[in-house]
């Protein structure tokens, strides 16, 4: 995932939870933290010294 992506789903994450105006989808909310959970794991274990 780029950081163009990674900022979409955070936008979208954001959106679906504060959005007054917007149904709340908890499969879609629980499938964007997962994601970027992975993401940030994946960073991470890069950042990590050798």
């Amino acid at each position: 995932m780029d950081l163009s992506e990674y900022t979409l789903k955070l936008d979208e994450l954001d959106h679906l939870l504060n959005d007054p105006d917007v149904k709340l989808e908890p499969d879609r909310v629980w499938m964007l933290l997962a994601e970027l959970s992975r993401h940030e794991q994946q960073r991470a274990v890069q950042r990590r010294p050798s």
